[in-house]
C-alpha cells in the first residue's frame, strides 16, 4: 500500500532527513509488519523539486522450521 505525504517536512540537512525517515519507517514497521501481509516498509525522501534523495527500507523476515522440533524428553 502506498501513502503519500504531500505536505512533508522541511529539515536542515540530509542527515536530519535520514534520521526522520528512519524513525518514521521504524514506527510504521512496528505498527504494520507483525500483523499485516506486507513484510517491508519503504520511505522515500524527496527534495523541494520532488527528486528522490534517499530511501529507507525496513523489512521483516519470518523463517519457520518445518516440522517444528519435538520437545525434549526426560
Amino acid at each position: 500500500r502506498f501513502a503519500s505525504d504531500e505536505d512533508g517536512l522541511e529539515l536542515d540537512s540530509q542527515d536530519a532527513a535520514e534520521h526522520e525517515a528512519a524513525c518514521a519507517a521504524a514506527e510504521i514497521g512496528r505498527d504494520k509488519l507483525p500483523g499485516g501481509g506486507g513484510r517491508e516498509v519503504v520511505v522515500e525522501v524527496r527534495n523541494e523539486h520532488r527528486q528522490r534523495v534517499l530511501t529507507v527500507t525496513v523489512s521483516m523476515t519470518i523463517d519457520r522450521v518445518a516440522p517444528p522440533p519435538a520437545p525434549p524428553r526426560g
